[in-house]
């Protein structure tokens, strides 16, 4: 049996559907099994599109300039040169592109080195597939991104890290993100800190859940997964 359904388009609204952009994404990584693997997993996801496959760093960097992606998917350990390198080169000539590091380094050299460069994301290989999808969404969107192990290393340092272009200062950083309030500046300072809710709250006055209550509303404003992103993110942008 055949079931006809009858939908009603108002002719004011007629051809404002929209559907959501595809995320362009170049993909590179050196061995081809892993490429095959992302490819077919990344089908599943219809707002995801390889548009392309690089397989050094020097062809990462022309097929950057050619194609013009929204996200590159950057391995390190490269031929020709590494993906930090390709990172920086790529950030120079089109500072747009998001770049999420995917790899199994977790030098502490390596990881400055390519926040350094100007990487939006940082991610091991063993992350979940949902996972590292959700991290193109929102690295697409204007995130930032590191794996929790990883971030510890970057607060630890509390090293500003060059490559972003911008004046780093608490009034650049302010400008940059000015739907936070003056209290959750006084917060995000804290979190950088390395402080507890409940130091928090002794430091300002407040109750504890007050201070959770502004950690929430960091996190959420600053598009990241949890206080130690943010602290990262306040880090690498130069807040403190």
């Amino acid at each position: 049996m055949i079931v006809l359904i009858k939908v009603n388009i108002n002719k004011q609204n007629r051809g404002t559907i929209k559907m959501p952009d595809k995320i362009k994404i170049l993909m590179v990584e050196d061995h081809k099994l892993l490429r095959v693997g992302l490819k077919a997993i990344f089908e599943e996801y219809p707002n995801l599109e390889i548009i392309g496959e690089a397989e050094d760093g020097q062809q990462a960097v022309k097929m950057a300039r050619d194609l013009k992606p929204d996200v590159v998917l950057m391995d390190i350990g490269l031929p020709v040169f590494s993906g930090i390198e390709a990172t920086r080169r790529i950030k120079e000539s089109n500072p747009d592109i998001k770049i999420v590091i995917l790899t199994s380094h977790t030098d502490e050299k390596e990881v400055m080195d390519a926040l350094s460069a100007g990487a939006n994301a940082y991610a091991m290989k063993d992350i979940k597939t949902e996972h590292l999808v959700s991290i193109i969404q929102t690295v697409n969107q204007g995130a930032f991104w590191l794996d929790p192990a990883i971030a510890k290393v970057v607060t630890q340092k509390k090293t500003i890290l060059p490559g972003n272009n911008k004046p780093y200062s608490r009034a650049a950083f302010k400008a940059e993100h000015s739907n936070l309030t003056e209290r959750e500046y006084e917060v995000l300072k804290l979190v950088v800190d390395g402080r507890s809710n409940n130091e928090i709250a002794d430091e300002l006055k407040i109750s504890e859940h007050t201070a959770k209550a502004h950690v929430c509303n960091i996190i959420q404003k600053l598009v990241v997964d949890d206080r130690t992103q943010a602290a990262v993110k306040a880090i690498k942008e130069g807040l403190v």
